[in-house]
Protein backbone atom coordinates (compact mmCIF):
# COMPACT_ATOMS: atom_id res chain seq x y z
CA UNK A 1 0.00 0.00 0.00
CA UNK A 2 1.45 3.35 -1.04
CA UNK A 3 1.61 6.15 1.47
CA UNK A 4 1.28 9.82 0.70
CA UNK A 5 3.13 12.74 2.20
CA UNK A 6 2.18 16.38 1.78
CA UNK A 7 4.58 18.73 0.05
CA UNK A 8 4.52 22.50 0.12
CA UNK A 9 5.11 24.68 -2.91
CA UNK A 10 4.75 28.39 -3.41
CA UNK A 11 1.55 29.84 -4.83
CA UNK A 12 3.00 30.32 -8.33
CA UNK A 13 4.08 26.68 -8.55
CA UNK A 14 0.72 25.50 -7.24
CA UNK A 15 -0.99 27.58 -9.93
CA UNK A 16 1.21 26.01 -12.63
CA UNK A 17 0.42 22.53 -11.34
CA UNK A 18 -3.28 23.34 -11.18
CA UNK A 19 -3.36 24.65 -14.75
CA UNK A 20 -1.39 21.69 -16.07
CA UNK A 21 -3.67 19.25 -14.26
CA UNK A 22 -6.79 20.95 -15.58
CA UNK A 23 -5.70 21.17 -19.21
CA UNK A 24 -4.22 17.67 -19.25
CA UNK A 25 -7.27 16.20 -17.45
CA UNK A 26 -5.06 14.75 -14.74
CA UNK A 27 -4.87 15.18 -11.00
CA UNK A 28 -2.40 17.56 -9.42
CA UNK A 29 -0.86 14.52 -7.74
CA UNK A 30 -0.26 12.90 -11.15
CA UNK A 31 1.36 16.07 -12.51
CA UNK A 32 3.72 16.42 -9.53
CA UNK A 33 4.55 12.70 -9.61
CA UNK A 34 5.42 12.81 -13.32
CA UNK A 35 7.41 16.04 -12.94
CA UNK A 36 9.51 14.72 -10.05
CA UNK A 37 10.21 11.43 -11.83
CA UNK A 38 11.27 13.26 -15.00
CA UNK A 39 13.47 15.63 -12.98
CA UNK A 40 15.18 12.77 -11.15
CA UNK A 41 15.69 10.86 -14.40
CA UNK A 42 17.21 13.96 -16.02
CA UNK A 43 19.57 14.53 -13.07
CA UNK A 44 20.34 10.91 -12.18
CA UNK A 45 24.06 11.23 -12.92
CA UNK A 46 24.38 14.28 -10.64
CA UNK A 47 22.43 12.53 -7.88
CA UNK A 48 24.58 9.40 -8.15
CA UNK A 49 27.75 11.51 -8.05
CA UNK A 50 26.53 13.17 -4.86
CA UNK A 51 25.67 9.82 -3.30
CA UNK A 52 29.08 8.37 -4.15
CA UNK A 53 30.84 11.45 -2.76
CA UNK A 54 28.85 11.22 0.48
CA UNK A 55 29.54 7.51 0.87
CA UNK A 56 33.23 8.14 0.21
CA UNK A 57 33.34 10.48 3.21
CA UNK A 58 31.79 7.90 5.54
CA UNK A 59 34.04 5.42 7.28
CA UNK A 60 31.51 3.91 9.66
CA UNK A 61 32.37 6.19 12.56
CA UNK A 62 30.00 8.51 14.36
CA UNK A 63 32.42 11.37 13.71
CA UNK A 64 32.26 10.81 9.95
CA UNK A 65 28.45 10.71 10.02
CA UNK A 66 28.22 13.90 12.10
CA UNK A 67 30.74 15.61 9.84
CA UNK A 68 28.81 14.65 6.72
CA UNK A 69 25.48 15.79 8.17
CA UNK A 70 26.72 19.06 9.63
CA UNK A 71 29.51 20.01 7.25
CA UNK A 72 31.86 20.48 10.21
CA UNK A 73 35.39 19.12 10.06
CA UNK A 74 36.64 16.70 12.71
CA UNK A 75 38.57 19.52 14.40
CA UNK A 76 35.46 21.75 14.43
CA UNK A 77 33.48 18.93 16.05
CA UNK A 78 36.24 18.54 18.65
CA UNK A 79 36.20 22.31 19.28
CA UNK A 80 32.48 22.05 20.01
CA UNK A 81 33.04 19.33 22.62
CA UNK A 82 33.56 16.30 20.44
CA UNK A 83 31.58 13.11 20.49
CA UNK A 84 31.16 10.59 23.31
CA UNK A 85 33.76 7.85 23.17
Amino acid sequence: MATTAPIKVDAATDELVSHAAHFLSRSKKDIVDAAVREYVDAHRDEINTGIKAALGRLNGSDAAAVSLLTGFSASEIDDLGGLPK
